[in-house]
């Protein structure tokens, strides 16, 4: 089993919920849980299914739900900004990558919408190019598909004056 790697900045409740998390998020646990259900399952005949055996269950659950909310959120908060570094840190290194990407989260549902939209520009010209490869930005393929318009234009006029000489 690999070794949890902690840092001597991590607060207790840090620390806490990363163990918390990972342990919940285990077969054993899973089969805690699924054998807790099973037992009061079958203890309903013993207490006759009464108010106060379906009231454990359900206290029992909405507690362990509501406490897992608080501890998942952080441990996911924790991973999204990880995740988040990680992806600047290749953006940045990227010398074909635009920069406008680094910390595009913080961005505003428009401000995403307006950079979506930008993509998808760069995606449709990309299409009406020989290679996704050939082009990094927007600028670059509107430029490459102008110079192969015109190039077909100019092979056109061409064709079209040697048939007329000949």
């Amino acid at each position: 089993m690999k070794k949890m790697h902690t840092s001597k900045d991590q607060g207790i409740f840090e620390i806490f919920a990363a163990k918390v998390t990972k342990a919940t998020g285990s077969t054993p646990a899973f089969l805690i849980a699924f054998l807790t259900v099973v037992i009061w399952a079958v203890t309903g005949p013993v207490f006759k299914y009464s108010e106060t055996w379906q009231l454990v269950i359900n206290t029992g659950t909405t507690i362990v739900t509501f406490l897992m909310v608080f501890l998942i959120q952080k441990s996911q908060n924790k991973d999204s900004l990880a995740i988040q570094l990680k992806l600047n840190e290749l953006v940045a290194s990227s010398q074909f990558a635009s920069n406008r990407l680094i910390d595009v989260e913080d961005l505003s549902e428009k401000e995403l919408q307006t950079l979506h939209n930008y993509y998808l520009k760069l995606s449709q010209l990309c299409k009406e190019e020989d290679s996704l490869q050939h082009t990094h930005s927007v600028d670059e393929a509107r430029e490459i598909h102008e110079i192969q318009n015109e190039n077909r234009r100019k092979s056109r006029k061409e064709a079209r004056n040697s048939r007329n000489q000949g």
